[in-house]
């Protein structure tokens, strides 16, 4: 009884072990993508300010993720001066200054490779204070001692409860569907 209960822990203890550990790079970015009435527009957040570190583990349910990136959204640059004003108004910048993109689960325990290898994960999303949760598709490859998963989202102004931006009385709309994408580079620690 004894043996069969100190082999149970010890396969507890080996499961619940962080199986890897990524730095985020500064280096890592991330846009948005969107469109109007008139025209197509991206806005960029070139390196991130904060880096955290990613932490992957064999958990009850699967592959658990947890780290975060957490920009600023005056970082935001739409690349003319009107539209990084209006985006980071209604992304209510002067309430809520920083978007909050945490990590959440893998679908597996990614090999990693120099061929970037799909996979899926969930992500839970903050903008002006309301958190939604995704799965996203992204791609993970290691390359040159650096780690690269690079993914992207649709999402829609309205699921945080923004309107999306317009200019020059309305007669410019911007359309209420996003993409976010991402890339973060890491390197591995564990």
């Amino acid at each position: 009884m004894y043996s069969k209960t100190m082999i149970i822990i010890a396969l507890i203890s080996i499961l619940a072990r962080p199986q890897a550990k990524w730095l985020i790079s500064e280096s890592s970015s991330l846009s948005v993508n969107g469109s109007t009435n008139v025209s197509k527009f991206s806005c960029d957040i070139a390196s991130c300010d904060q880096a955290d570190t990613l932490t992957v583990w064999h958990g009850e349910n699967g592959i658990n993720l947890t780290g975060s990136i957490d920009p600023a959204v005056l970082s935001f640059d739409c690349h003319k001066a009107m539209m990084t004003h209006v985006l980071r108004k209604t992304l209510k910048a002067k309430q809520y200054p920083r978007l909050h993109i945490r990590f959440l689960s893998l679908s597996e325990l990614p090999e990693l490779s120099t061929r970037p290898t799909p996979i899926t994960g969930q992500v839970e999303i903050e903008i002006a204070g309301i958190k939604k949760l995704y799965t996203v598709n992204y791609r993970i490859s290691d390359t040159a001692k650096v780690i690269h998963l690079v993914g992207s989202q649709h999402l829609n102004f309205s699921d945080f409860d923004l309107v999306p931006p317009h200019k020059l009385g309305g007669m410019i709309k911007t359309k209420d569907q996003l993409t976010v994408s991402f890339h973060l580079k890491m390197k591995n620690i564990l």
